[in-house]
Protein backbone atom coordinates (compact mmCIF):
# COMPACT_ATOMS: atom_id res chain seq x y z
CA UNK A 1 0.00 0.00 0.00
CA UNK A 2 0.81 3.64 0.35
CA UNK A 3 0.64 6.09 2.77
CA UNK A 4 -0.28 9.38 1.46
CA UNK A 5 -1.20 12.66 3.36
CA UNK A 6 -4.67 13.07 4.10
CA UNK A 7 -6.02 15.11 1.24
CA UNK A 8 -7.67 18.45 1.58
CA UNK A 9 -10.89 19.31 -0.26
CA UNK A 10 -10.75 22.97 -1.31
CA UNK A 11 -14.27 24.15 -1.53
CA UNK A 12 -17.02 22.64 0.36
CA UNK A 13 -20.80 23.92 1.61
CA UNK A 14 -20.86 21.56 4.60
CA UNK A 15 -24.57 21.77 5.46
CA UNK A 16 -25.45 21.63 1.51
CA UNK A 17 -24.82 17.77 0.89
CA UNK A 18 -27.66 16.35 1.63
CA UNK A 19 -29.75 17.55 -0.99
CA UNK A 20 -28.70 15.81 -4.00
CA UNK A 21 -28.08 17.40 -7.38
CA UNK A 22 -30.21 20.73 -8.32
CA UNK A 23 -31.32 22.58 -11.01
CA UNK A 24 -34.32 23.50 -13.29
CA UNK A 25 -32.75 24.06 -16.91
CA UNK A 26 -29.71 21.99 -18.89
CA UNK A 27 -27.00 25.29 -18.66
CA UNK A 28 -26.74 27.82 -16.89
CA UNK A 29 -24.65 31.26 -18.33
CA UNK A 30 -23.73 32.18 -14.54
CA UNK A 31 -24.04 30.59 -11.43
CA UNK A 32 -26.46 33.45 -10.57
CA UNK A 33 -29.36 32.39 -13.01
CA UNK A 34 -29.37 28.84 -10.81
CA UNK A 35 -30.00 30.87 -7.47
CA UNK A 36 -32.18 32.67 -9.03
CA UNK A 37 -33.83 29.60 -10.00
CA UNK A 38 -33.59 27.76 -7.01
CA UNK A 39 -34.66 30.55 -4.11
CA UNK A 40 -38.08 30.61 -5.26
CA UNK A 41 -38.80 26.87 -4.79
CA UNK A 42 -37.12 26.88 -1.53
CA UNK A 43 -40.39 28.61 -0.16
CA UNK A 44 -42.41 26.51 -2.25
CA UNK A 45 -40.80 23.01 -2.96
CA UNK A 46 -42.31 20.11 -0.83
CA UNK A 47 -39.02 17.91 -1.10
CA UNK A 48 -37.11 21.32 -0.66
CA UNK A 49 -38.34 22.47 2.05
CA UNK A 50 -37.91 19.30 3.95
CA UNK A 51 -34.42 19.13 3.09
CA UNK A 52 -34.40 22.72 4.55
CA UNK A 53 -35.65 21.53 7.82
CA UNK A 54 -33.52 18.81 9.07
CA UNK A 55 -31.36 20.10 12.18
CA UNK A 56 -28.39 22.06 10.91
CA UNK A 57 -25.75 19.57 13.42
CA UNK A 58 -27.24 16.59 11.07
CA UNK A 59 -26.86 18.23 7.61
CA UNK A 60 -23.04 19.66 8.83
CA UNK A 61 -22.48 16.17 10.04
CA UNK A 62 -23.43 14.71 6.83
CA UNK A 63 -20.73 16.76 4.74
CA UNK A 64 -18.08 16.26 7.13
CA UNK A 65 -18.69 11.99 7.08
CA UNK A 66 -18.77 12.39 3.12
CA UNK A 67 -15.04 13.84 3.16
CA UNK A 68 -14.01 11.72 5.74
CA UNK A 69 -14.84 8.49 4.00
CA UNK A 70 -12.98 10.04 1.11
CA UNK A 71 -9.86 10.36 2.78
CA UNK A 72 -10.23 13.95 3.47
CA UNK A 73 -8.65 15.14 6.60
CA UNK A 74 -9.17 19.10 6.10
CA UNK A 75 -12.39 21.36 4.39
CA UNK A 76 -12.24 24.52 3.89
CA UNK A 77 -16.31 25.27 4.78
CA UNK A 78 -17.49 28.38 2.76
CA UNK A 79 -19.90 29.72 5.15
CA UNK A 80 -19.69 30.47 8.71
CA UNK A 81 -17.87 28.99 11.18
CA UNK A 82 -21.38 27.38 12.97
CA UNK A 83 -21.38 26.51 16.75
CA UNK A 84 -22.02 23.21 15.28
CA UNK A 85 -18.47 22.92 13.77
CA UNK A 86 -16.79 24.03 16.89
CA UNK A 87 -16.19 20.74 18.72
CA UNK A 88 -16.15 17.24 18.02
CA UNK A 89 -16.41 17.40 13.76
CA UNK A 90 -14.98 14.21 11.87
CA UNK A 91 -12.48 15.87 10.11
CA UNK A 92 -10.12 19.49 10.49
CA UNK A 93 -11.30 22.86 9.11
CA UNK A 94 -10.00 25.92 7.78
CA UNK A 95 -10.61 28.13 10.46
CA UNK A 96 -8.75 31.42 9.99
CA UNK A 97 -10.64 33.25 6.81
CA UNK A 98 -12.10 35.65 5.45
CA UNK A 99 -15.05 35.24 2.87
CA UNK A 100 -17.57 37.25 0.89
CA UNK A 101 -20.01 34.50 -1.37
CA UNK A 102 -19.46 36.47 -4.80
CA UNK A 103 -20.51 39.65 -6.21
CA UNK A 104 -24.28 38.54 -6.53
CA UNK A 105 -25.13 38.02 -2.90
CA UNK A 106 -23.06 39.69 -1.36
CA UNK A 107 -24.68 43.58 -0.36
CA UNK A 108 -28.31 42.00 -0.05
CA UNK A 109 -30.43 44.00 2.06
CA UNK A 110 -33.71 42.41 4.24
CA UNK A 111 -35.75 41.74 1.01
CA UNK A 112 -32.95 40.40 -1.13
CA UNK A 113 -31.66 43.28 -3.03
CA UNK A 114 -28.85 44.69 -4.02
CA UNK A 115 -26.96 47.07 -6.10
CA UNK A 116 -23.43 47.01 -7.48
CA UNK A 117 -22.59 49.87 -5.07
CA UNK A 118 -23.67 47.65 -2.26
CA UNK A 119 -22.06 44.57 -3.07
CA UNK A 120 -18.29 46.32 -3.38
CA UNK A 121 -18.63 47.97 0.12
CA UNK A 122 -19.60 44.48 1.59
CA UNK A 123 -16.81 42.81 0.03
CA UNK A 124 -14.44 45.02 0.33
CA UNK A 125 -15.34 45.78 4.15
CA UNK A 126 -14.88 42.14 4.21
CA UNK A 127 -11.83 41.81 2.81
CA UNK A 128 -10.77 44.67 5.21
CA UNK A 129 -11.63 42.43 8.05
CA UNK A 130 -9.65 39.44 6.81
CA UNK A 131 -7.01 39.67 9.97
CA UNK A 132 -3.45 39.18 9.28
CA UNK A 133 -3.57 38.42 5.69
CA UNK A 134 -5.51 35.22 6.50
CA UNK A 135 -6.77 33.54 3.58
CA UNK A 136 -9.84 35.08 1.90
CA UNK A 137 -12.37 33.27 -0.22
CA UNK A 138 -14.89 34.14 -2.98
CA UNK A 139 -17.16 32.55 -5.60
CA UNK A 140 -15.57 34.74 -8.96
CA UNK A 141 -16.14 34.50 -12.35
CA UNK A 142 -18.48 31.08 -12.13
CA UNK A 143 -20.32 31.41 -15.62
CA UNK A 144 -19.75 31.67 -19.14
CA UNK A 145 -21.09 35.41 -19.92
CA UNK A 146 -19.62 38.68 -19.95
CA UNK A 147 -20.35 39.63 -16.61
CA UNK A 148 -18.23 36.70 -15.21
CA UNK A 149 -15.45 37.28 -17.38
CA UNK A 150 -14.65 40.53 -16.09
CA UNK A 151 -15.26 39.61 -11.84
CA UNK A 152 -11.21 39.35 -11.20
CA UNK A 153 -10.42 42.78 -12.31
CA UNK A 154 -13.26 44.01 -10.55
CA UNK A 155 -12.33 42.64 -7.32
CA UNK A 156 -8.68 44.35 -8.12
CA UNK A 157 -10.58 47.52 -8.84
CA UNK A 158 -11.69 46.92 -5.22
CA UNK A 159 -8.33 46.51 -3.72
CA UNK A 160 -9.19 42.70 -2.69
CA UNK A 161 -6.80 40.55 -5.22
CA UNK A 162 -3.80 40.00 -3.32
CA UNK A 163 -1.61 36.46 -2.76
CA UNK A 164 -3.66 35.84 0.27
CA UNK A 165 -6.72 35.49 -1.60
CA UNK A 166 -8.43 32.46 -3.39
CA UNK A 167 -10.80 32.53 -5.92
CA UNK A 168 -13.58 29.67 -6.45
CA UNK A 169 -14.63 28.42 -9.93
CA UNK A 170 -13.07 30.54 -12.22
CA UNK A 171 -15.05 29.40 -15.19
CA UNK A 172 -15.12 32.32 -16.99
CA UNK A 173 -11.61 33.50 -16.77
CA UNK A 174 -10.19 34.66 -19.77
CA UNK A 175 -6.41 35.28 -20.82
CA UNK A 176 -5.65 38.67 -19.46
CA UNK A 177 -7.43 37.81 -15.88
CA UNK A 178 -5.67 34.94 -15.19
CA UNK A 179 -2.27 36.81 -16.23
CA UNK A 180 -3.87 39.48 -13.76
CA UNK A 181 -4.65 36.91 -11.19
CA UNK A 182 -0.97 35.31 -11.50
CA UNK A 183 0.57 38.59 -10.79
CA UNK A 184 -1.11 39.43 -7.91
CA UNK A 185 -0.43 36.03 -6.69
CA UNK A 186 -4.22 35.02 -5.91
CA UNK A 187 -4.97 31.37 -5.54
CA UNK A 188 -7.51 29.41 -7.56
CA UNK A 189 -9.99 26.68 -6.40
CA UNK A 190 -11.38 24.54 -9.44
CA UNK A 191 -14.56 22.04 -8.77
CA UNK A 192 -14.69 20.80 -12.67
CA UNK A 193 -17.77 18.57 -11.81
CA UNK A 194 -19.60 21.36 -10.72
CA UNK A 195 -18.92 23.39 -13.65
CA UNK A 196 -20.02 21.14 -16.13
CA UNK A 197 -23.14 20.14 -14.04
CA UNK A 198 -23.86 24.00 -13.86
CA UNK A 199 -22.54 25.65 -17.03
CA UNK A 200 -21.74 22.54 -19.38
CA UNK A 201 -17.94 24.06 -19.38
CA UNK A 202 -15.16 24.40 -16.85
CA UNK A 203 -11.25 25.58 -17.45
CA UNK A 204 -8.50 24.12 -17.71
CA UNK A 205 -5.68 24.04 -15.82
CA UNK A 206 -3.28 22.95 -18.05
CA UNK A 207 -4.32 25.93 -20.58
CA UNK A 208 -3.56 28.39 -17.74
CA UNK A 209 -0.33 26.96 -17.23
CA UNK A 210 0.43 27.60 -20.74
CA UNK A 211 -0.80 31.55 -20.05
CA UNK A 212 1.82 31.76 -17.17
CA UNK A 213 4.37 29.56 -16.80
CA UNK A 214 5.04 27.71 -13.18
CA UNK A 215 0.72 28.50 -12.55
CA UNK A 216 -0.47 25.21 -11.48
CA UNK A 217 1.02 25.84 -8.25
CA UNK A 218 -2.25 28.23 -7.66
CA UNK A 219 -4.69 25.92 -8.51
CA UNK A 220 -6.25 23.53 -6.01
CA UNK A 221 -9.36 20.60 -6.41
CA UNK A 222 -13.21 21.14 -4.97
CA UNK A 223 -16.27 19.23 -4.67
CA UNK A 224 -18.45 22.31 -3.82
CA UNK A 225 -21.66 20.69 -2.36
CA UNK A 226 -23.58 17.54 -3.62
CA UNK A 227 -25.85 19.97 -4.54
CA UNK A 228 -24.03 20.54 -7.88
CA UNK A 229 -20.64 18.88 -7.73
CA UNK A 230 -19.05 15.07 -7.02
CA UNK A 231 -19.98 12.41 -4.64
CA UNK A 232 -16.77 13.39 -3.27
CA UNK A 233 -13.22 14.35 -3.63
CA UNK A 234 -11.66 10.86 -4.96
CA UNK A 235 -14.79 11.64 -7.37
CA UNK A 236 -13.39 14.86 -8.38
CA UNK A 237 -9.80 14.09 -9.20
CA UNK A 238 -11.44 11.31 -11.78
CA UNK A 239 -13.27 13.98 -13.10
CA UNK A 240 -10.44 16.21 -13.37
CA UNK A 241 -8.20 13.85 -14.69
CA UNK A 242 -10.60 13.34 -17.46
CA UNK A 243 -10.86 17.31 -18.27
CA UNK A 244 -7.36 18.08 -17.96
CA UNK A 245 -3.93 16.82 -19.43
CA UNK A 246 -1.89 18.83 -16.56
CA UNK A 247 -0.86 15.36 -15.37
CA UNK A 248 -2.03 13.11 -12.55
CA UNK A 249 0.96 13.87 -9.92
CA UNK A 250 -0.44 17.72 -10.19
CA UNK A 251 -4.33 16.40 -9.46
CA UNK A 252 -2.40 15.03 -6.11
CA UNK A 253 -0.79 18.30 -5.57
CA UNK A 254 -4.03 20.06 -6.10
CA UNK A 255 -5.48 18.00 -3.03
CA UNK A 256 -2.29 18.10 -0.66
CA UNK A 257 0.38 20.43 -0.19
CA UNK A 258 -1.29 23.25 -2.98
CA UNK A 259 -4.66 23.56 -0.78
CA UNK A 260 -2.27 23.81 2.55
CA UNK A 261 -0.33 26.71 1.07
CA UNK A 262 -3.15 28.45 -0.57
CA UNK A 263 -5.11 28.46 3.27
CA UNK A 264 -1.99 28.99 5.08
CA UNK A 265 -2.43 25.29 6.94
CA UNK A 266 0.72 24.96 8.49
CA UNK A 267 0.25 21.58 9.41
CA UNK A 268 -0.88 19.96 6.36
CA UNK A 269 -0.31 18.64 2.66
CA UNK A 270 2.63 16.21 3.25
CA UNK A 271 3.99 13.83 5.67
CA UNK A 272 6.38 14.76 7.94
CA UNK A 273 7.98 14.05 11.32
CA UNK A 274 6.62 16.62 14.20
CA UNK A 275 3.68 17.14 12.27
CA UNK A 276 0.37 15.86 13.11
CA UNK A 277 -0.60 12.77 11.67
CA UNK A 278 -3.32 12.74 9.20
CA UNK A 279 -2.94 10.56 6.82
CA UNK A 280 -4.63 7.58 4.55
CA UNK A 281 -3.30 4.49 2.68
CA UNK A 282 -4.19 3.30 -0.60
CA UNK A 283 -3.87 0.50 -1.74
CA UNK A 284 -0.74 0.00 -4.62
CA UNK A 285 -2.79 -1.82 -7.42
CA UNK A 286 -0.75 0.54 -9.90
CA UNK A 287 2.73 1.30 -9.75
CA UNK A 288 2.29 5.02 -8.55
CA UNK A 289 1.17 6.52 -5.49
CA UNK A 290 -0.84 9.41 -8.04
CA UNK A 291 -2.23 6.40 -10.35
CA UNK A 292 -2.95 4.40 -7.02
CA UNK A 293 -4.82 7.40 -6.03
CA UNK A 294 -7.02 8.12 -8.85
CA UNK A 295 -8.09 4.44 -8.89
CA UNK A 296 -9.28 4.44 -5.34
CA UNK A 297 -12.47 4.99 -4.53
CA UNK A 298 -14.11 4.88 -0.84
CA UNK A 299 -14.88 1.78 0.14
CA UNK A 300 -10.75 1.48 -1.29
CA UNK A 301 -9.29 3.37 1.38
CA UNK A 302 -7.45 0.94 3.55
CA UNK A 303 -7.05 3.41 6.89
CA UNK A 304 -8.09 7.31 7.45
CA UNK A 305 -6.18 8.77 10.06
CA UNK A 306 -7.05 12.45 11.68
CA UNK A 307 -4.72 13.96 14.32
CA UNK A 308 -3.26 10.47 15.23
CA UNK A 309 -6.70 9.43 15.68
CA UNK A 310 -8.00 5.99 13.27
CA UNK A 311 -11.07 7.49 12.12
CA UNK A 312 -12.32 4.79 9.10
CA UNK A 313 -10.21 1.11 8.17
CA UNK A 314 -10.76 -1.76 6.08
CA UNK A 315 -10.83 -5.24 8.45
CA UNK A 316 -7.00 -5.21 7.23
CA UNK A 317 -6.31 -2.11 9.11
CA UNK A 318 -8.99 -2.62 11.84
CA UNK A 319 -5.94 -3.68 14.18
CA UNK A 320 -5.27 0.57 14.31
CA UNK A 321 -8.31 0.47 16.62
CA UNK A 322 -6.95 -1.07 18.94
CA UNK A 323 -6.93 1.37 21.76
CA UNK A 324 -9.90 3.48 19.81
CA UNK A 325 -13.80 2.21 19.84
CA UNK A 326 -14.71 1.29 16.73
CA UNK A 327 -17.86 0.22 15.16
CA UNK A 328 -18.11 -2.11 12.19
CA UNK A 329 -20.01 -0.81 9.18
CA UNK A 330 -20.18 -1.36 5.12
CA UNK A 331 -19.67 1.21 3.16
CA UNK A 332 -20.56 0.83 -1.12
CA UNK A 333 -20.99 -2.82 -0.33
CA UNK A 334 -17.59 -3.51 1.85
CA UNK A 335 -17.24 -4.23 5.61
CA UNK A 336 -14.98 -1.50 7.28
CA UNK A 337 -14.92 0.05 10.39
CA UNK A 338 -15.19 3.45 11.70
CA UNK A 339 -14.91 5.70 14.50
CA UNK A 340 -17.34 4.42 17.41
CA UNK A 341 -18.20 8.35 18.46
CA UNK A 342 -18.98 9.09 14.46
CA UNK A 343 -20.98 6.14 13.53
CA UNK A 344 -23.00 7.06 17.18
CA UNK A 345 -24.09 10.44 15.39
CA UNK A 346 -24.64 8.72 12.19
CA UNK A 347 -26.89 6.48 13.58
CA UNK A 348 -28.63 9.05 15.48
CA UNK A 349 -29.00 11.76 12.87
CA UNK A 350 -32.01 12.41 10.53
CA UNK A 351 -30.06 11.94 8.18
CA UNK A 352 -28.16 9.05 5.92
CA UNK A 353 -25.18 8.95 3.93
CA UNK A 354 -26.13 7.23 1.07
CA UNK A 355 -23.88 3.71 0.49
CA UNK A 356 -23.06 3.73 5.17
CA UNK A 357 -24.99 0.76 7.17
CA UNK A 358 -24.15 0.91 10.52
CA UNK A 359 -24.02 -2.46 12.54
CA UNK A 360 -26.76 -2.69 15.00
CA UNK A 361 -25.92 -5.20 17.29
Amino acid sequence: AFVLPGLINAHDHLELNHYGLLKFRSVHANASEWIDDVHPRLKSDGELLDAQRKPLADRLLVGGIKNLLSGVTTVAHHNPLYAELRRGFPVRLVRRFGWAHSFYLSGRNGNGQATRDSAALEIAGRYAATKGRRPFIMHVAEGSDAAASTEASRLDALGCLHANTVLVHGTGIEADQWKLICARRAGLVWCPASNVFLLGRTLDPHHLEQLVPRSLDRIALGTDSRLTGSRDLLDELRVADSLTSAGRDVLVEMVTRTPARLMQLGYAGRLQAGWPADLIVVPAALGRPADALLACRRADLQLVVVGGRPMVASPGFADAFSERPSTPVIIDGRPMVLDKAVAGRLARSSIQEPGVEIATS
